[in-house]
């Protein structure tokens, strides 16, 4: 098949040479003409606009996009809109919110433009292993892609999960449970940075690799930072950031009245580690020194 690919970064980039060497024509743009000349270099095809690519590409055309959630996708599927014709195909690959695909499916369809959201997890590591995608769109043009969907996963890596936005929200719960793990790990390790015995963060990371019930591809990453940087991870700043999907989720649990405290707390965490200091915890040691005396330590 052939297939345009917006957003040659990280994951896009990655993307597009998946599928090139799984003997796809790609045409791709980038804002960063240096990066799509790179692609060119590597048997891919660049373009140098959506217009351009547009062009460059039969009908009916399937384009994927990669470049952040929010306004910056609403963007391009706007530009794009544009330049494609009834029977093209919009695959939005980012981590957008279920509600904005399930608009914009809508708006497209108007126009008589297929939409297809795919929630897309695999990383920077996509390119060897390839990536796990969870699609939503109508039956006929998710068949129509499917060449494209198998070259990028797996064996069993990909699955229909439902019409337009059931893709993402799919992808959603999957980052809100990806929290929760990512929590775990990270508490456990530091009651183990913490004990008195050393124990050595790396070798025990790798060890849970084997065999044990906790092992997963992040306890292998995370056996990989250990070695990279370190028992004590000193060239890393604890500060971690969210992407949406975490929040999303639990505003989902709270809709549906589910209870979601691991996922919650895995979220308020996050938020915690970008204090540089705590208000709440000035306000907790002040009042310990109103009522009973204790004593405070001063900044």
């Amino acid at each position: 098949m052939e297939i345009g690919m917006v957003g040659l970064g990280k994951m896009g980039l990655n993307m597009a040479r998946r599928l090139v060497r799984g003997g796809h024509r790609v045409v791709g743009f980038d804002p960063n003409a240096d990066v799509v000349a790179g692609f060119s270099g590597e048997k891919g095809i660049g373009s140098a606009s959506l217009a351009d690519l547009a062009r460059q590409l039969a009908a009916p055309r399937a384009i994927w996009i990669m470049v952040p959630s929010g306004k910056p996708t609403d963007a391009v599927i706007s530009e794009l809109s544009g330049v494609l014709s009834r029977g093209d195909t919009i695959i939005d690959g980012g981590n957008s919110n279920y509600k904005d695909s399930m608009r914009r499916g809508a708006e497209l369809s108007s126009k008589g433009i297929e939409f297809v959201d795919s929630g897309t997890s695999g990383g920077i590591w996509g390119l060897q292993n390839g990536y796990c995608l969870m699609v939503g769109g109508t039956k006929e043009t998710i068949g129509r892609l499917a060449p494209i969907f198998t070259t990028l996963a797996p064996p069993d890596g990909w699955l229909h999960a439902g019409p337009v936005g059931a893709g993402h929200f799919t992808k959603m719960i999957h980052n809100g449970i990806e929290y929760g793990m990512m929590q775990a790990y990270a508490e456990g390790f530091e009651i183990l940075h913490a004990s008195s015995f050393e124990i050595d963060l790396e070798k025990t990371a790798k060890l849970w690799m084997n065999a044990s019930v906790v092992r997963s591809w992040l306890l292998e990453l995370l056996g990989d930072a250990f070695a990279k940087n370190g028992n004590e991870l000193a060239s890393i700043k604890g500060y971690v950031e969210d992407s949406g999907e975490g929040r999303w989720t639990v505003f989902e649990a709270i809709d549906h009245n589910v209870p979601a405290p691991v996922i919650t707390a895995s979220l308020f965490a996050r938020f915690a580690s970008r204090q540089p200091e705590s208000f709440a915890a000035k306000v907790n040691a002040a009042l310990r020194n109103e009522f009973g005396g204790h004593a405070v330590k001063k900044s």
